[in-house]
């Protein structure tokens, strides 16, 4: 009898270590799960939306299903701001009530520290083809005294489209939707053309007067439809990344 109730108690006590170390364990795989999507202090992420979508009409950013309570408008860039929390998906929906709540872009892309990016929003709600131009707006460094450009098409149902700063052919038939790398450029003041690739006198827009600085970075990019003469009219615009 007495050997019985010994042998009871040990399989008592080794039921409740069992679920002790159950517990720690849970607790561990939860404390991961957090420290994949919660921001350290001072991981200094930089976040900025474009909306480039010429029928899209005001639109939303929810990170990690909440509501970023700012509405971005065609065609002006929101601007860096920081983000304080990187939980997934990160997701554009219409800010309009009466517009179904379905994602217009759905990103899963885990954010790092000390970096800055870009989602740039573009397509036709017209023909369902919206989507996302999801950039990091960092590059190696310069070298002394040059600065660094890129070009993002987001131009819907464009051609391949060149870039000419000053005379010179900057970008090549850059493709809908395509990023160029960074090139170097020497610091100064530059126009810079846009037209169908390999027909330079057809110009679709002139950016005047685009100052490059010393160790900046810059992103040239392109939105609207070439041949429209309405608010969805091609255009084009800079943002400094650096």
């Amino acid at each position: 009898m007495r050997s019985a109730l010994l042998l009871t108690k040990q399989k008592g006590m080794a039921w409740l270590f069992a679920c002790f170390a159950g517990l720690l364990v849970l607790s561990g795989i939860i404390s991961c799960g957090k420290a994949n999507t919660a921001i350290p202090v001072g991981a200094n992420i930089q976040f900025q939306v474009v909306n480039l979508g010429p029928d899209l009409r005001p639109i939303n950013l929810w990170v990690g299903f909440i509501k970023r309570n700012i509405a971005y408008s065609y065609p002006t860039p929101s601007g860096y701001f920081s983000m304080a929390s990187v939980d997934t998906p990160l997701q554009i929906r219409s800010a309009l009530a009466n517009v179904s709540t379905t994602n217009f872009v759905s990103i899963d892309t885990l954010l790092r520290g000390n970096t800055k990016y870009t989602l740039f929003v573009t397509g036709l709600r017209a023909d369902t083809s919206i989507t996302g131009i999801f950039t990091t707006d960092t590059s190696s460094t310069s070298t002394p005294g040059r600065g660094k450009i890129r070009f993002v098409n987001a131009s819907p149902r464009s051609p391949g489209l060149d870039v000419i700063a000053n005379g010179t052919t900057a970008f090549t038939n850059r493709a809908y939707k395509s990023v160029s790398k960074f090139i170097e450029m020497a610091p100064g003041s530059y126009e810079f053309k846009i037209s169908p690739a390999g027909s330079p006198l057809n110009v679709l827009k002139t950016l005047p007067q685009v100052s490059i600085q010393d160790g900046k970075l810059y992103t040239i990019y392109s939105y609207g439809i070439a041949g429209r003469v309405d608010s969805a009219a091609f255009g084009a615009g800079v943002i400094a990344n650096r």
